[in-house]
């Protein structure tokens, strides 16, 4: 039976892969790579500079155009909508890189940013080319750093209160439901600035920007006093680099 390997590879220091990902990388034949597009060439930069480290044995990189996806919602109940829309866009992906896994030879790789597991999808596409029943093969996902983990570690902080729940959630989810009540909430996924919807003078805000690279930026303090900073560096920084990747914790009574 073939192997396919699901590698977390962190937030984007080569540094914080672990040895058990250093160890998947070298058993790969052929690694599966689904492009983001030309304005995230950085990140392929990163991700060549991990297997030309940690990848000796000769392999092969084939990627995968994205297919594009939907970003209208539909209907009037947006959540099934979205949800509808997201799974399309799964089946597609899925459909793609069963063609591609079909047309190789070997152990096959894909490579995750951060870890498989906390809003990525590609464990569920993984999971829909078996389902298809047109390939056969084991997987093993191998975990990474998060960006909520880089995210801790640059401002030196513990993500939740003593004896408190975390709450991680998107951008769309803040925006909808507001901020969770008595506990630290972690936003991913938030090209809105959210932030910004959140009511009162008592919360407190940690934001990074490519956290976890050689260019990141940080940013805390009261959510009222830095969030209209936090707006135009967010803004220049993806105007300069043609994308942007950033991640926040906020906090009620900081």
């Amino acid at each position: 039976m073939r192997k396919l390997y699901v590698i977390g590879i962190g937030a984007g220091d080569p540094d914080q892969l672990t040895l058990q990902a250093v160890k998947a990388l070298q058993q790969v034949d052929t690694f599966f790579v689904i492009g983001k597009g030309a304005e995230k060439q950085e990140l392929a930069d990163v991700r060549a500079a991990i297997l030309a480290a940690h990848a000796g044995q000769p392999h092969r990189v084939l990627e995968i155009a994205d297919p594009p996806r939907d970003r209208t919602v539909p209907g009037t109940d947006a959540n099934a909508a979205y949800r509808s829309v997201v799974a399309d866009w799964h089946e597609r992906r899925a459909a793609l890189l069963e063609q591609a896994f079909a047309g190789t030879e070997g152990v096959g790789g894909l490579l995750v940013w951060g870890d498989p597991a906390l809003y990525d999808s590609t464990l569920r596409v993984v999971e829909r080319v078996l389902e298809r029943e047109r390939i056969v093969f084991d997987y093993q996902v191998i975990p990474g750093i998060t960006s909520v983990q880089a995210l801790a570690a640059a401002h030196r902080m513990v993500l939740h209160e003593i004896g408190e729940p975390l709450h991680i959630t998107t951008g769309r989810k803040l925006r909808e439901e507001g901020l969770a009540a008595g506990q630290s909430t972690v936003v991913m996924l938030d090209g809105d600035c959210s932030f910004t919807e959140v009511p009162g003078d008592d919360v407190y805000i940690w934001w990074g920007a490519y956290v976890g690279m050689p260019d990141e930026v940080i940013v805390e303090g009261p959510l009222r006093v830095v969030e209209q900073r936090i707006v135009r560096r967010r803004a220049a920084l993806r105007e300069r680099k043609g994308w942007i990747m950033d991640i926040y914790r906020l906090s009620r009574g900081h």
